[in-house]
C-alpha cells in the first residue's frame, strides 16, 4: 500500500490529494499544523474524495485516540511506543470492550462497536532505542495491525547526530531492516515513511507493506522552490 502524509490544515488540498489513488492518508497530529476541526476537516475531505484517512495521533493516550476515531479516522499511528506494554495501551485505547477501553459514543464512522473492533487499525512506530530493544516483543503484541518506521528519529535513536546522519547511514539500514524482518515473523504489517516515491518503491521491493510518502507541506516547498529556480535562471 502506498499513502500520503499531510501537515497542513487545507481539506480542499487533502481533498485533491485523495482523490489521486493513495491507498490512504495520514493526516499528521503530533507534529502537523492540525487542531481537532482541522483533523476533523481533513478525515472529511478524504471521505468525499472515497479514499481511507488515518491519523498519527500526538501521544499513545486513549484522548487523542478515541478522537482521531471518533472523527472518521480508519486508525491509528501511535509515536513513541517503547515496549509491549506500550502496545497493549494503545491497542486497548482503539477497542471497545471486552477488547478494550474505549469509551462508546456516537461518531462518524457508524460503526458498532464490534465492526469497529475489527476494522479500526493500530499501528505502532518505531523510532527510539527502547523500541528497537524491545522490537520482537512489541511485535508480537495480540492485537496489533502493524508497525511503522520513522526515519528521522530512528536514525538519532542508533547514533546519529542529526536526523537522517550519513554516519550512521548502515546502523540505520541494519534497524529498518530488523523492523521489517520481525513484523514478518510476527505476521503483522511493516510500514515506513520516505521522502519520495522512488524511496517508497525501493522499500516496498525490500519487503514492506506500506509506505507514506513526504508531506503536502515538503512538497509545497519543494514545488515553489523549484518553480522560483527555474524563473530566475530564465
Amino acid at each position: 500500500m502506498l499513502g500520503y502524509w499531510s501537515a497542513l490544515d487545507a481539506p480542499v488540498a487533502t481533498e485533491r490529494i485523495a482523490r489521486l489513488g493513495y491507498d490512504y492518508v495520514c493526516l499528521d497530529g503530533q507534529h502537523g499544523y492540525l487542531g481537532y476541526p482541522g483533523m476533523l476537516g481533513a478525515l472529511l475531505a478524504v471521505a468525499a474524495a472515497g479514499g481511507t484517512g488515518l491519523v498519527r495521533v500526538e501521544a499513545n493516550d486513549i484522548t487523542p485516540i478515541g478522537r482521531a476515531l471518533d472523527a472518521g479516522a480508519s486508525g491509528v499511528i501511535v509515536p513513541l511506543v517503547n515496549s509491549p506494554e506500550d502496545a497493549a495501551a494503545a491497542i486497548a485505547s482503539v477497542r471497545y470492550p471486552p477488547d478494550g477501553h474505549r469509551s462508546f459514543a456516537a461518531n462518524r464512522s457508524g460503526l458498532r462497536p464490534a465492526e469497529a473492533n475489527a476494522r479500526n487499525v493500530v499501528i505502532a512506530m518505531i523510532e527510539t532505542p527502547g523500541a528497537l530493544s524491545a522490537l520482537d516483543a512489541i511485535c508480537a503484541t495480540p492485537g496489533l495491525d502493524g508497525v511503522y518506521v520513522g526515519p528521522s528519529d530512528l536514525s538519532l535513536a542508533v547514533g546519529g547526530a542529526f536526523p537522517m546522519d550519513p554516519a550512521v547511514s548502515t546502523e540505520f539500514e541494519a534497524a529498518v531492516e530488523r523492523v521489517r524482518t520481525s513484523a514478518a515473523s510476527a505476521g503483522i504489517a511493516a510500514g515506513i515513511h520516505t521522502p519520495n516515491g522512488a524511496t517508497a518503491a525501493r522499500r516496498l521491493a525490500e519487503g514492506f507493506t506500506f509506505a507514506s510518502i513526504a508531506s503536502d507541506l515538503s512538497h509545497l516547498e519543494q514545488a515553489a522552490k523549484g518553480h522560483l529556480e527555474e524563473a530566475r535562471k530564465g
